[in-house]
């Protein structure tokens, strides 16, 4: 059986590392690659390429008389140096090469390797229709990162060697071929168009590019340069967009990062079957087809903008500049994660980017509490992949937000424009980040990073708050509640605490350290405040536990400018509940300037345990912003009554201008009609609301459909319910669609009898023998969410038959899942349902007390 292993030396954190983990280094460099030249033709319907790759490079040392190539399941048909046949060995992994000559400092090498790469599994992926998906279009795409490369040519395939590059790839008409760099020729012959482009500026094996299609090509610019589009045909409005503030971006990151666009052209190429949002190759970014917006998607959907932004920051961090190892990947990916929140604060202002950082840092805590905790920074793993999670991505940006705040704004850019100037086409480990931090600022950061980057974790904080009207003094009592008293785990941070009134925006703030279990401190004040503010401005990454006064709160939710410290005073109301609470929070969401202060009252609404939530809730369906309609939908899926029924319903039946509000109605008219309730509306009827979704409305990327499925998914004993999602992860049903209903199995299989939880298996064993990565996971995910001991054996197969190592991490980590709801008591699960009801009874009286109370009053 696979076990998941647990770190018992901390706090009960599962461990990062799992078995068969090991120190990873980058291996020994006989020379410096210099240049690489893919001389390629492809055949498509036999997903395949054949060609050439010739390597130029200049020893390190003398003596030298073997080298060792990566490539995987490549055929292997001859190696030259330097027009010389050698002999070879070539095990499906690595290509050894005999040197007939062995090396002499100073002396270049040419090798040459004939070779094809026949239905690679990774690096290079051929997208063709087929019997299911007919109007699929014929593309051919790259994807090098990690370590992919090696699939569909040999190299020294780490991070730590850069060199020029050029493709010159023969493809058929009217197809066109994109890669690195400059366009140098093309060539038409008969049927055929051979494509020459070259690279110039130094890269990794990773960052080389190919992406073939017959693409419709929208041309911008940025100060001469060429900025490119290329998309399906048909869909040239969706990529401008989409894509069409580019330039501004280009201009914007060039500023910020004090080192102009470094690179020829910037081309973004929107490919099928993409299998990760984006990839920053040099000078060419790949990004799936999901990304383009149409008129109604660009309402609410922020995601693309992001990305796009994202990917173009890697050509500062990560293109120009360059991990040396996987193991220093967060300092590309957090700082083209904060990218995107430096562009969210200059294209929508300071309470949008502060918001944008909380989102990041929650994605963070989720991964650390219940996926794993581990430094950001460790070269100890099975495969490269695994480090691309949310410590490099989100945590990463928070760590660099962190740096700005501890040096402030006009440092932190000097610093940042010193890392990029002076290591501009070379490569670098997180020490060359904090040596250029001293050399433009003076100030070591030493401690930021061992407590957030060569370590796991952040400080959990309960504040509470008093006030001594005779001394005029305000005490705040600071406990650090994830570690015990000198531990290792305690964090030391000076954070400033502010005081605000009513009458005056500004507050007063001071500035405390914060390094020991639990320290109380004590700040002499003209009045008593109306309300606190721990760390001002939300720097720090951390949790937050606030337990003042309801009157403090309620003025910190109204009154304090920062947003997130308004969110905070919402969590911590919603968690004293009562009627007082309830109005507070009301009042927030109809009153709060800012959405996404809204948004977060309306899901702690949603947590109490009053009708009167209800009444405030049902007036944000009115609300200008989606993003705050989709969440008051979302929070009314916990008030399952008749009349949250009836407030979603036309949702439902009516649409909304934005697709994903209307996803959100069709999962919470379904969770309101399948919890039980007496007065729930017959399941029948809802069921055959969400089949008419599915029936009339298709739309972009499927959000709309997927919501019905999702929907579907939660009338668990329902076989009418799973006959409509099984049919739906059918091949030939549109990708999106499809992907969501495997996952609905499932979800929905937990309260389905026997012989349909057989069906479900069989269906999903089936699914499990595609190789499409997301469809994997798709199954992947579906088999985590069951309760039976047959998941695991699937899961168990996909583990030990994929050669993708995330594929086999997350089996192994859904088998853990699956054994642990094996595990749950179904009895204890009746007495919760049983429990639910009953705290919905008191929930009415209780209301009805509250209702009296106030009106005695």
């Amino acid at each position: 059986m696979l076990q998941f292993y647990f770190d018992t030396e901390k706090t009960g954190h599962k461990r990062f590392e799992l078995p068969g983990a090991k120190p990873h280094y980058n291996p020994d460099r006989p020379g410096q690659v210099e240049h690489i030249f893919l001389d390629l033709n492809l055949d498509i319907p036999n997903q395949s390429c054949y060609g050439s790759c010739s390597i130029r490079l200049l020893p390190v040392r003398n003596g030298i008389d073997r080298l060792t190539l990566d490539a995987v399941n490549l055929k292997i048909e001859s190696v030259q140096v330097n027009e010389v046949t050698q002999k070879f060995e070539y095990d499906g992994e690595q290509l050894c090469i005999y040197l007939s000559q062995p090396t002499e400092i100073g002396h270049r090498l040419l090798i040459a390797i004939a070779y094809a790469a026949e239905k690679p599994q990774r690096g290079i992926y051929f997208i063709q229709p087929d019997k299911h998906y007919p109007h699929k279009p014929t593309q051919v795409w790259t994807q090098g990162e990690d370590e992919d490369s090696r699939y569909w040519f040999p190299c020294f395939d780490y991070p730590g060697q850069l060199s020029t590059s050029e493709i010159r790839v023969r493809i058929p008409q009217p197809l066109v071929a994109i890669s690195n760099g400059e366009l140098i020729d093309s060539v038409e012959e008969a049927k055929y168009t051979t494509y020459h482009w070259s690279q110039q500026q130094i890269h990794p094996t990773y960052l080389m590019t190919l992406a073939v299609g017959d693409f419709a090509e929208i041309r911008d610019e940025w100060h001469g340069k060429a900025v490119t589009y290329y998309v399906e045909k048909g869909r040239e409005a969706d990529a401008k967009r989409s894509m069409g503030k580019t330039p501004q971006m280009i201009e914007f990151l060039s500023e910020k990062y004090g080192y102009p666009y470094a690179f020829p052209k910037y081309a973004q190429v929107c490919v099928d079957d993409f299998i990760f949002g984006g990839m920053e190759n040099t000078s060419t970014t790949l990004l799936t087809d999901r990304c383009l917006l149409d008129e109604r998607a660009i309402l609410d959907n922020r995601n693309t903008e992001s990305l796009v932004v994202h990917e173009l920051a890697h050509q500062w961090f990560g293109d120009l500049v360059v991990i040396k190892h996987w193991s220093h990947a967060w300092i590309k990916e957090g700082m083209a994660s904060y990218s995107e929140v430096m562009w969210t604060q200059r294209e929508y202002g300071d309470q949008e980017a502060a918001y944008y950082r909380l989102s990041e840092a929650r994605s963070y805590f989720s991964e650390d509490s219940s996926r794993y905790r581990r430094p950001m920074v460790t070269h100890v793993y099975r495969e490269a992949i695994e480090l691309y999670d949310r410590h490099i991505y989100e945590k990463g940006s928070c760590v660099y937000h962190m740096i700005r705040a501890e040096l402030g704004d006009e440092l932190f850019w000097q610093a940042v424009q010193t890392f990029v100037q002076d290591n501009a086409h070379q490569t670098v480990e997180t020490i060359d980040l904090l040596r250029a931090i001293e050399k433009a600022t003076g100030r070591n950061l030493a401690f930021l990073f061992d407590q957030y980057v060569y370590r796991g974790g952040h400080p959990d904080f309960k504040v509470a708050y008093a006030w001594d009207g005779d001394a005029n003094l305000a005490k705040v009592t600071v406990t650090q509640t994830q570690a015990k008293a000198d531990s290792k785990d305690l964090f030391n941070l000076r954070i400033p605490i502010g005081f605000g009134y009513k009458e005056n925006p500004q507050l007063t703030t001071f500035t405390v350290r914060v390094h020991e279990k639990e320290q109380s401190f004590y700040f002499p004040l003209t009045q008593k405040p109306d309300f606190i503010s721990f760390d001002v401005g939300n720097n720090y990454l951390k949790t937050v536990t606030l337990e003042y006064p309801i009157s403090e709160l309620k003025a910190q939710l109204e009154f304090d400018p920062h947003p997130i410290s308004r969110i905070y005073a919402a969590e911590a109301l919603a968690k004293k509940g009562g009627l007082e609470a309830t109005l507070a929070l009301s009042s927030a969401l109809k009153n709060d300037s800012f959405w996404g202060v809204r948004v977060e009252v309306a899901k702690e609404l949603a947590e109490i345990q009053l009708d009167q939530a209800f009444d405030g809730l049902v007036a944000g369906l009115n609300d200008p912003s989606p993003f705050v309609r989709r969440a008051v939908i979302s929070s009314l899926s916990q008030i399952k009554t008749h009349n949250s029924y009836k407030a979603v319903k036309s949702f439902v039946q009516d649409g909304d201008a934005s697709y994903y509000v209307e996803a959100a109605a069709c999962r919470t008219i379904a969770a309101i009609a399948a919890a039980h309730l007496e007065d729930k509306p017959h399941e029948d009827k809802v069921i055959n609301l969400l089949k008419s979704v599915l029936e009339e409305r298709a739309g972009w990327n499927e959000v709309v459909r997927s919501g019905a499925v999702a929907g579907l998914s939660e009338f668990k004993s329902s076989e009418t319910a799973l006959n409509l999602l099984l049919e739906y992860t059918k091949s030939g049903i549109p990708q999106p669609l499809r992907l969501s209903a495997i996952r609905a199995v499932g979800k929905i299989s937990t309260g389905q009898t026997p012989a349909n939880i057989e069906r479900i298996l069989d269906r999903l064993a089936e699914i499990a023998r595609e190789t499409f990565f997301l469809t994997q996971v798709a199954v992947l995910t579906a088999l985590g969410q069951m309760e039976t001991p047959k998941a695991i054996g699937i899961l168990q197969s996909l583990a030990n038959q994929t050669a993708d190592g995330r594929v086999r991490r997350y089996a192994e980590e859904e088998v853990s899942k699956v054994q642990k709801n094996i595990g749950t008591d179904k009895t204890l699960k009746q007495l919760r349902e049983e429990l639910d009801q009953i705290k919905q009874q008191n929930q009415e009286l209780k209301s009805r007390l509250e209702n009296l109370e106030a009106k005695s009053k």
